[in-house]
């Protein structure tokens, strides 16, 4: 089971190009109201409800690869391979990958709210005040969590070799609903990719299939064939005899004329 087949994985890599957007967003939205009198307080209330509550959350039951936020593949359509992937992410790495996303994004957070001054005639928020900038910043930096999770759980899943994503357990066995937070409507089916390996496979076995003997459609004239010599050969060898048969009769014969 190779985890590069698995589109999914592929899927969450746009976290790559999504990420920066986002931080431009929260930008703009906190460049709509003026700091107030105490906003290092502020930045660590918004932190606390859009990343902490989230990453506490998110430790107990890691984000489920197979969930896009908004959809996500039923239970009862998961593959194989999916379903080691997913018993595959509930160990360490991506609880610890977590914490790294969290302590990154208190300080994206803090960076962006001491420089939201400079976007300030770009904000679609302008003359907003700070508590509703504050908490339209919130969902922005729980969507940043999901997405430096999932990306960080792709990333990690795709350097996975076969053998160890065979170890992680028994993709016969449906995996609980309890063990991972799986967000977003059902509906999500999508068939695996046909990598180098599965070519590789193929050309293999068409090459050891067995190829039909040219032999056996020779064999049958080769035997005509000899048994047309043999025959050939047998009425030279009766003909023999019976014209010396006939040139000894014929001398008899003038013998007896004379």
């Amino acid at each position: 089971m190779n985890p590069r087949n698995e589109p999914l994985l592929w899927l969450q890599l746009v976290a790559l190009g999504a990420i920066p957007l986002e931080l431009l967003l929260l930008l703009l939205v906190l460049a709509g109201a003026d700091p107030g009198p105490l906003p290092a307080l502020e930045r660590a209330l918004a932190w606390g409800l859009g990343v902490l509550a989230p990453s506490l959350l998110l430790w107990r039951r890691p984000a489920d690869c197979g969930s896009l936020l908004i959809v996500q593949v039923p239970s009862a359509g998961r593959s194989p391979l999916l379903r080691q992937l997913n018993a595959l992410q509930q160990g360490w790495p991506p609880r610890i990958l977590l914490t790294m996303g969290a302590a990154l994004l208190l300080a994206a957070l803090w960076i962006v709210d001491s420089r939201a001054g400079l976007a300030a005639p770009l904000s679609p928020l302008d003359g907003a005040s700070r508590l509703v900038s504050m908490m339209l910043a919130v969902p922005l930096l729980a969507v940043l969590l999901w997405q430096w999770q999932q990306l960080g759980q792709a990333l990690w899943l795709l350097s996975r070799s076969s053998q160890q994503v065979e170890q992680a357990g028994s993709g016969d066995v449906p995996l609980a609903d309890s063990k991972l937070l799986s967000l977003g409507l059902p509906l999500l089916l999508l068939p695996p990719l046909q990598g180098r390996d599965a070519g590789a496979n193929t050309a293999l076995s068409e090459e050891s299939a067995p190829q039909p003997r040219q032999t056996e459609l020779v064999e049958p004239s080769a035997v005509l064939a000899a048994e047309i010599a043999s025959t050939v050969a047998a009425a030279a060898v009766t003909v023999e005899p019976e014209q010396a048969g006939e040139q000894g009769e014929g001398g008899e014969l003038d013998q007896q004329v004379d």
